[in-house]
């Protein structure tokens, strides 16, 4: 089986350009091939990780990935399945961001000579005159045809700013530019990007009469077909000061018995003879898929070291008696006491799992705390020092746990 072929059967592949080509590139080892990143935080995400375990995958079997850090995109911001305009970034917030992806992808694809590259669209965008673009490249753009493109339908619906609509241009542009320089032939990115890439291999076309490819991949939904990668409405970051290892594994170990199964086929590295196997476990079983799942995940991005104290410490939340001491914790001190008590939110906000009182009260509210295994229905619960000195446990929603002490 062709990398390729690999690839269909985990479910990664959603459209290309032209499969026979692609596949014949990518199979042979011969594709050099980019994925944009553009650095509207300092830190990866679950999302972005889907990405870096294809460039991985392709490295493996021979092809060249280039790492593309959107410093210069990142100065628009990507307009795609967004209802609002994303924040403007300073330059300098954009270059430190940059930096961090820079450190964090070295974790997951080998850079050096003949190997992966990365490179920043910084260097080449924002060194580009206007005027000159316009008759560069302008014509080659149809408004009509952007105007249709699913990268802007949402916006459309509240307004699409000048803004926004140069950012295919900007995107196709990155495509044109990689081409001529670095010998990049193919592209690849999520589902949404799909208008976008087009427009790059359309302007190759236009201007060079060449042919470029490009392939989507799935984008990573649950069951109800929301957007994995999130908790609480938050990333998963793939920072440890961001995201714990532990927070990082307690969130694929807790996905829905209806997805585990697809996350170990798109997102790790097991076999898929292996896979197959688990095809047929049921109940208690899945339980086992799901830690096999949060293990590897947390092995590739944080290492074998802290995907193993997180197991642990999960398992403790389980097993009576089993080692807690790799769960996040937090001191209390006694100032923080008031007449020898604390209350479930203000400890909550200590340790910056909340970040007010009313959304501390709200979740509550919403059956979303526990203390020790029960639920918490009062807002104003409290615990002791004497609590405190034999340790509690506060869940948030169905993934964070943490440990407080005195």
């Amino acid at each position: 089986m062709g990398v390729y072929e690999e690839l269909i059967e985990r479910g990664l592949i959603a459209q290309v350009t032209n499969e026979e080509e692609i596949r014949t590139m990518v199979n042979s080892g011969k594709a050099k091939f980019y994925i944009g990143f553009d650095c509207t935080a300092d830190s990866l995400t679950a999302g972005h990780f889907m990405a870096l375990t294809l460039m991985k995958r392709l490295q493996m079997a021979g092809n060249q990935p280039i790492a593309l850090i959107g410093g210069g995109t990142t100065m628009i911001g990507d307009p795609s399945g967004r209802s609002d305009m994303r924040k403007m970034l300073t330059r300098e917030d954009i270059d430190h961001n940059a930096e961090c992806f820079g450190k964090q992808m070295e974790r997951f694809i080998e850079f050096g000579e003949g190997k992966a590259q990365m490179v920043n669209n910084a260097d080449w965008l924002l060194n580009l005159n206007y005027v000159d673009v316009l008759r560069e490249v302008g014509a080659c753009f149809s408004v009509n045809n952007m105007l249709r493109a699913e990268c802007y339908k949402q916006r459309m619906e509240k307004g699409l700013s000048f803004f926004e609509f140069n950012y295919m241009i900007m995107q196709s542009y990155d495509f044109y530019y990689l081409f001529q320089n670095y010998g990049c032939n193919m592209q690849f990115g999520g589902d949404d990007q799909w208008s976008n890439m087009l427009g790059g291999t359309e302007l190759i076309r236009k201007k060079l009469g060449k042919d470029a490819h490009a392939m989507t991949i799935t984008l990573l939904t649950d069951s109800q077909g929301r957007k994995m990668g999130k908790t609480a409405g938050n990333a998963v970051w793939l920072d440890p000061k961001k995201t714990t290892p532990y927070e990082f594994y307690q969130y694929w170990r807790n996905v829905d018995d209806a997805d585990v199964l697809k996350c170990i086929k798109m997102l790790t590295f097991l076999p898929l003879d292996e896979i197959k196997k688990m095809e047929s476990w049921e109940g208690s079983e899945l339980n086992k898929a799901k830690e096999i799942l949060a293990f590897e995940l947390t092995n590739l991005v944080h290492g074998e070291e802290e995907a193993n104290k997180a197991q642990s410490a999960a398992r403790a939340l389980f097993s009576q008696g089993a080692d807690d001491s790799n769960m996040p914790k937090t001191t209390v001190e006694e100032a923080d006491l008031e007449d020898g008590k604390i209350t479930v939110v203000s400890l909550m906000i200590k340790a910056e799992l909340i970040k007010s009182n009313g959304e501390g009260r709200r979740l509550i509210q919403q059956g979303g705390v526990s203390l020790n295994g029960e639920k918490v229905t009062d807002v104003f619960a409290t615990v002791t020092a004497d609590d405190l000195k034999e340790g509690v446990t506060v869940k948030k929603g169905k993934k964070v746990f943490h440990k407080f002490e005195m």
